[in-house]
């Protein structure tokens, strides 16, 4: 199965995880414009078995199709090396990413810890684990990173 991953009513790593949660065999290739490492990581986690950006050459997109049909796995050099990125920090929580998706629409503290019913203080200590998590200093560097990073996206 060939897979986008930003598509309308349902992200390509939502649609892989629910077709190989009723197909387990089912092998899936993204090709995708973003090249973010939390996409890319998201996609394999999700079971993706090859990640192409749309500006794979027809050879190697022919050999990314016969590697996954010969049930293997086929990532490019590039997005590799993108996916290096991911490796030496943790993974955001949900609650995480909820603070995170927030501030990047421009919400401060108090509006965040109304909107997910929290305490401004523990909004606080979810915002210092992202910016640790994410190896920045502050909250417009956090937004930065998260977009590209494809962490979050604007809609």
């Amino acid at each position: 199965m060939l897979v986008d991953l930003r598509m309308p009513g349902m992200s390509g790593v939502e649609v892989i995880t629910t077709i190989r949660r009723e197909w387990p065999e089912a092998r899936c290739v993204v090709l995708t414009m973003y090249d973010g490492d939390e996409q890319i990581y998201q996609a394999l986690q999700a079971g993706a078995r090859a990640y192409l950006l749309k500006s794979v050459t027809r050879e190697e997109f022919l050999d990314a199709i016969r590697a996954v049909y010969a049930g293997q796995y086929h990532v490019p050099p590039e997005v590799a090396q993108r996916l290096v990125v991911h490796m030496p920090r943790s993974e955001l929580t949900v609650r995480e990413r909820e603070v995170l998706e927030l501030i990047v629409k421009g919400k401060g503290n108090r509006d965040v810890a109304e909107q997910l019913s929290i305490s401004e203080h523990t909004v606080k200590n979810h915002i210092n684990n992202i910016l640790n998590k994410l190896g920045v200093s502050d909250r417009t560097q956090a937004v930065t990173v998260a977009l590209q990073r494809g962490i979050v996206y604007l809609d």
